[in-house]
């Protein structure tokens, strides 16, 4: 049964060709359309299709060996739930040359961030897009998604991980799960009076080995820790409010995107490529690793997407689904009558659903759904706050909370 299903997908998948000279002459001037649209080509000859077969037939090999490791792992786990400290020794973590620097004038933190990362990842993508807001400078170390042996040293295998050296100490802050980095930077910028390392305090990690699978679990992950209950400058509402719109981007809008993303073969290839391109996967990784993430990759997560398809109980027409989304996400922000759903700035809520978008917006889903939704204001908008460092402006940067000046809540 298995080979007869290969035979049909491999030639879809990978029976398309790039031409790269006329391709990287669009791409100097329209790099995200340019990948949008190229990859409508099928003039494959028949040995670099047979060539491309037998890669596949090789990387798909190796992931589903290493995959059965891994089970194979988990199983003799014992299982049990334990909470994992936050904190750890610098000399656990070995040096990695970072893959890009963010620097931001007007940093005056002290704190060295350094992120862990996909590029395209919508968790990753929510975190970078707070990080900027706020004017921090840190450090990106790109993860190899088949490998991951960048993070081999954390004992984590998932991304984001933001590692946090605090000034003039030799001990850092290790934060995983993107709400989680989120969370504990929103509860520090809120009042620094307390240390970083206190705040991760209150997000532990609980694991648990359950039929041989390691789950994770941030309890507190939503929840900003004040240090005070007055002036706060929002109400217990609001916060709630935008509690159950982060957890909605994390449980309900991200899972419109795979389906999206890679609704057929040419559009999963598409992806990987552009993935490739914007998270200069050339400068990173060796060409063999590239290749392998992007025609492995594009391969399991076309299949991978239709399984979500049916998880997730998605329309017959994906993109509906995905527009429905993002047209219920609208209807909140006009509710408000306010610029944003946080009102004249970005809150948390704003801030992730434009990180999970963010995620695909050089896929053909992305253009698509600009097309077809009125969601594209609201994104320019918040794409405009968080590239300008609104969140660092005088106005709208954090301060101790008694200190806070309110700003009109929102409607």
């Amino acid at each position: 049964m298995a080979a007869p299903f290969m035979q049909r997908i491999c030639p879809r998948l990978f029976g398309q060709v790039i031409d790269y000279c006329s391709f990287r002459g669009t791409m100097q001037s329209k790099p995200l359309q340019a990948y949008s649209r190229h990859f409508s080509s099928k003039t494959l000859n028949t040995s670099w299709r047979r060539g491309i077969r037998l890669f596949a037939s090789a990387s798909a090999a190796v992931a589903v060996l290493g995959t059965g490791a891994g089970l194979v792992h988990h199983f003799w786990q014992t299982q049990s739930v334990r909470a994992e400290n936050p904190l750890f020794d610098d000399k656990d973590r070995p040096y990695i040359k970072p893959s890009r620097e963010v620097r931001v004038d007007t940093d005056n933190t002290g704190l060295k961030l350094t992120l862990y990362q996909y590029q395209t990842c919508p968790f990753c993508c929510k975190v970078r897009a707070v990080l900027d807001y706020h004017g921090f400078s840190y450090d990106v170390i790109e993860v190899n998604s088949i490998t991951k042996k960048q993070l081999k040293w954390s004992g984590y295998p998932k991304v984001p991980v933001l590692i946090v050296e605090m000034p003039n100490s030799n001990t850092e802050v290790i934060l995983r799960d993107s709400s989680v980095i989120i969370s504990a930077l929103e509860s520090y910028l809120s009042d620094r009076s307390t240390s970083l390392d206190k705040y991760a305090m209150f997000y532990p990690c609980y694991t648990e080995v359950i039929s041989g699978k390691k789950k994770y679990d941030f309890p507190n992950k939503y929840f900003i820790m004040y240090q005070e209950t007055k002036d706060i400058g929002t109400s217990p509402k609001e916060r709630s409010e935008e509690r159950k719109w982060r957890r909605w981007a994390d449980d309900h809008l991200v899972h419109m995107l795979s389906p999206n993303a890679y609704r057929t073969t040419r559009e999963a290839l598409q992806a990987f490529h552009y993935f490739s391109y914007v998270g200069e996967w050339e400068k990173n990784f060796s060409f063999f690793e590239r290749q392998v993430v992007i025609y492995a990759g594009a391969f399991v997560m076309y299949i991978m997407g239709k399984i979500l398809k049916s998880k997730y109980s998605l329309k017959d027409d994906v993109r509906q689904s995905l527009y429905d989304a993002c047209n219920e996400w609208v209807k909140t922000v006009k509710h408000g009558k306010q610029p944003f759903f946080g009102g004249v700035q970005p809150n948390l809520a704003d801030l992730a659903v434009y990180g999970v978008l963010n995620s695909i917006e050089g896929c053909t889903a992305f253009e698509d759904t600009l097309k077809n939704t009125n969601i594209g204001p609201w994104y320019n908008r918040t794409k405009a706050a968080i590239q300008q460092h609104q969140g660092s402006h005088p106005l709208h940067t954090k301060v101790a909370p008694s200190d806070m000046q309110k700003e009109p809540s929102k409607k």
